[in-house]
């Protein structure tokens, strides 16, 4: 067992008690925006970022920080150019941008054990100006329908530093760290290094005089803070020693007296050559000065330790890079599948990477936020009543998982379920206490609702937490009951909170909203429907009889240990027939279309179908289950009123595929003869089927646009396989068109599940029209492999890098991975947010699956 598998093994907390917990950005977050009408952008720019104290949070550049963020660790650079200090990565509010929020740097997270014991980190930085107000103005004037304009775009990283950052535990609090600064540019640069210390600001909020301190000790910087063990930063080579406070600069931001050496005093001595560093060299942020000239394309080297007292840097600080970097080789190794090459080992292993970066540390009470801090103004009187005032019991301190650390710097709820089970590949305790946080009393609304995102915890997710919890329960030898029984009981009540709330009519077809598929729809599927109905919803309905099956499994497993959860078994069995019964019998199948939609319900008693084919109609592929002669054997009373039900409701054993006679038996929306069409749909290259994956809508819709039309109000639809040319939902995401992994990773859960009923005996045409015929096993492994191919080089090309040359053609730049948010749904190119390794960090998943893989 390697060393890192041991550290996972044992679990213990101190080694995790470091790690990458700080954000990529909190200016700009709902949690700092203390505005009257809720514009969190333009409460807390970018350009407060370095003289504002946070409330909440921090952020920085390759940052770690303890597991309650109460000491932080991380860089800034300055190429002698610029008018800042790069302390943080830059970006595009989402009314700049001309497709919504935007970062407009290039990070990657290339490499991180469970742990966090060895963890690589790196960054470009232009040797010239950094082109802020070009980036800005630029892409404020491009509309909807043009690229963006990004920093390559700009020629400012014609010539720039690669900053590698390498972190190795020597012990649980001995971190050694390796900067290596490579002039990638012809000629001799000269680059400013400070690595940077400073304490998470805790004080200013109570008035507290009582503050923790780093100060000089041995040409080292000492941090002292009464709830953590001291600690010591030292560095190599030969540097200032800069000192200032992590509190406001009052004077630059109000005009008004405030703390004498402010949060910015690093950045405006170093830039600007000012006295306004502490003399005393005292203080809560501090940093070692390194100025590096470097010849075009050497590298240079900085060592830095931080450990409970000064430790060399030779010896054991090199034994140490060695030893964890060697250990990760070994874990991984471990897990890769054999039939990998070296390209797919990489992709997966760089999939975890910027999973397990992705961790972050999120600080959010909505009642101290909503009422204000005792040593600061009251907020508004309009926040009482406005974003997520109904959340004032959410009171969120943890470590989560999130989408992006940048763009989106907050948990949100679906996206964290898939997190989830890729995360249970290398570290199903985190995996498992994610889902369990995402349902403790401190998220979850009191009526069960589960939190969306900080934006609007209000807004509906799909129910997918009991899917991620049967997951992991399996990904993790299917041993933990303890964990299924948790879960299962809070999901009751979410489950109970969808029915009550998501069901207008009673007749068990449910609406939800947007669903967390933003633009899908030719109109806001959260607003106000047209004409004053109401939208019966396809994903919806089809959302709730999957939640019914998860939580049918669930229950079926616990009851084998303890029979009373075979009366839950039977609730969900009985509920699912319903739901199944009600989306092939009330309007959302289509018998002429062979495909699913939603139906717009008017108050005049018309039903109008929403002739869209999107992902909203494969969703209903997603609830299906098989339940086995063995299961049925071993818990006897549960057969038993299924055969009941069976015979007093013939119509729902007939629309859920319940046969009396099967030795197993199948639960699903689909019928198989219902599959087969879908699948023709599903798998035609001229609709759904692209070479990197399932659409998120048929490219049919390319040339027969839809259009919408009810009372005098028309909305259209077209098939956008790239950026959004919708304004719905801000902009930056789009499901009009692209690939999306997360919908793409669940259909081919649900071919393997019917696979597992049908066997060989069901063949389909896959491509359809190539004339090969494919088991849906068969079917299942073409998908994956198109979906890990958007990573691979194809003709020396990775489809996911898009048409840049420099990311294309030079090695520096194409042989380290961004995991896109989504992908163009012609050329595979990434697009959206670009570390969102979050639920697209499932190709990891899919790779430790190897199903697909060739011998």
């Amino acid at each position: 067992m390697s060393g890192e598998a041991e550290r996972a093994r044992l679990g213990e907390e101190r080694s995790k008690f470091w790690g990458p917990y700080v954000s990529e950005r909190a200016w700009g977050t709902v949690r700092e925006d203390y505005s009257a009408g809720g514009t969190a952008w333009e409460d807390f720019p970018h350009d407060q970022a370095r003289s504002r104290a946070y409330r909440w949070s921090e952020d920085g550049l390759g940052a770690l920080c303890d597991i309650r963020q109460r000491l932080c660790l991380g860089f800034a650079f300055w190429n002698g150019h610029d008018p800042i200090l790069k302390e943080r990565i830059f970006g595009l509010t989402g009314n700049e941008g001309n497709h919504g929020e935007d970062a407009k740097e290039y990070w990657w997270y290339l490499d991180s054990t469970p742990s966090h014991s060895w963890m690589r980190w790196r960054y470009h930085y232009p040797r010239q100006a950094f082109p802020y107000d070009d980036l800005v103005s630029e892409n404020r004037r491009r509309g909807k329908f043009d690229p963006e304009y990004e920093l390559l775009d700009t020629g400012a990283l014609d010539d720039y530093w690669q900053l590698t950052v390498d972190y190795a535990k020597a012990a649980d609090d001995d971190v050694c760290i390796r900067v290596s600064v490579r002039n990638a540019g012809p000629d001799e640069a000269t680059l400013h290094v400070l690595p940077t210390l400073w304490f998470r600001n805790t004080w200013s909020w109570t008035g507290s005089a009582d503050k923790p301190s780093l100060v000089v000790h041995d040409s080292a910087i000492a941090a002292a803070h009464d709830e953590l063990d001291p600690m010591v930063l030292s560095a190599s080579g030969d540097a200032e020693l800069l000192f200032c406070d992590n509190e406001s600069n009052a004077r630059r931001l109000w005009g008004v007296d405030g703390a004498p050496y402010p949060k910015d005093a690093i950045n405006d001595h170093v830039v600007s050559g000012s006295a306004s560093v502490n003399p005393a060299q005292e203080g809560t942020k501090a940093a070692f000065h390194h100025v590096l000239t470097v010849a075009g394309g050497e590298t240079a080297e900085l060592r830095l330790r931080f450990a409970p007292e000064a430790r060399d840097l030779d010896a054991t600080w090199e034994a140490a890079l060695t030893a964890r970097e060697a250990e990760a080789d070994d874990f991984y190794a471990s897990i890769v599948p054999a039939k990998a090459t070296p390209e797919i080992a990489s992709v997966m292993r760089q999939g975890f990477a910027g999973m397990l970066w992705s961790k972050q540390i999120y600080h959010y009470d909505v009642e101290k936020w909503l009422d204000g801090d005792p040593a600061g103004p009251p907020p508004p009187d309009s926040r009482k009543g406005g974003r997520n005032a109904r959340w004032r019991h959410l009171s969120n301190f943890d470590i989560l998982s999130m989408p992006d650390k940048w763009e989106y710097p907050w948990y949100a709820a679906w996206d964290l379920a898939f997190h989830c089970v890729a995360l249970a590949q290398v570290d199903p305790d985190f995996a498992k206490n994610q889902l369990v946080l995402i349902c403790r009393e401190w998220y979850m609304h009191p009526n069960g609702q589960v939190p969306a995102y900080e934006w609007a915890f209000d807004d509906v997710n799909p129910p997918v937490h009991a899917w991620a919890a049967l997951r992991i329960f399996e990904i993790d030898g299917s041993k933990d009951f303890e964990f299924l029984e948790r879960v299962l009981h809070k999901l009751m009540l979410n489950f109970s909170w969808w029915v009550n709330r998501k069901d207008v009519g009673g007749d068990d077809v449910f609406e939800g909203g947007f669903l967390g598929l933003d633009n899908v729809g030719p109109f806001d599927r959260s607003a106000s429907m047209p004409g004053g109905g109401f939208l019966e919803q396809s994903d919806g309905t089809s959302w709730m009889a999957m939640y019914c099956l998860n939580l049918l499994e669930m229950s079926l497993l616990l009851a084998e240990r303890d029979d009373t959860y075979e009366d839950i078994a039977t609730k969900f069995f009985e509920h699912f027939a319903r739901i199944a019964w009600a989306i092939n019998n009330k309007g959302l199948w289509d018998e002429q279309d062979g495909f699913y939609y939603d139906v717009l319900r008017m108050p005049d008693g018309r039903s109008l179908p929403v002739r869209v084919r999107s992902i909203v109609g494969l969703i209903p592929l997603y609830a299906v289950t098989v339940l086995s002669r063995q299961t049925l054997d071993r818990l006897p009373r549960f057969a038993e009123r299924l055969r009941d039900f069976v015979a007093r409701k013939p119509e729902y054993a007939e629309v859920a595929n319940i046969s009396l006679d099967d030795a197993d038996r199948l639960l699903s929306i689909v019928s198989p003869d219902r599959l087969k069409r879908i699948l023709e749909t599903l798998l035609d290259e001229e609709e759904f089927f692209s070479p990197f994956g399932v659409r998120s809508v048929s490219r049919f819709h390319r040339d027969h646009p839809y259009a919408f039309s009810v009372d005098g109000t028309t909305a259209q639809l077209d098939y956008e396989p790239g950026e959004s040319q919708s304004g719905l939902f801000g902009g930056n995401s789009n499901w009009r068109g692209p690939v999306w992994f997360p919908v793409n990773y669940l259909v081919i859960e649900a071919l393997r599940r019917f696979y597992a009923y049908t066997g060989d005996a069901l063949r389909v045409e896959s491509p359809a029209g190539s004339g090969t015929q494919a088991s849906l096993a068969d079917v299942a492994n073409q998908l994956s492999e198109r979906l890990v191919s958007v990573f691979l080089q194809r003709n020396g090309a990775r489809p996911s890098l898009g048409a840049s040359d420099r990311f294309q053609h030079d090695p520096a730049w194409g042989d380290q991975l961004l995991f896109f948010e989504y992908f163009h749904g012609d050329s595979g190119a990434g697009l959206g947010a670009s570390h969102q390794t979050g639920w697209t960090g499932l190709v990891a998943d899919l790779v430790v699956d190897a199903g697909w893989l060739k011998t």
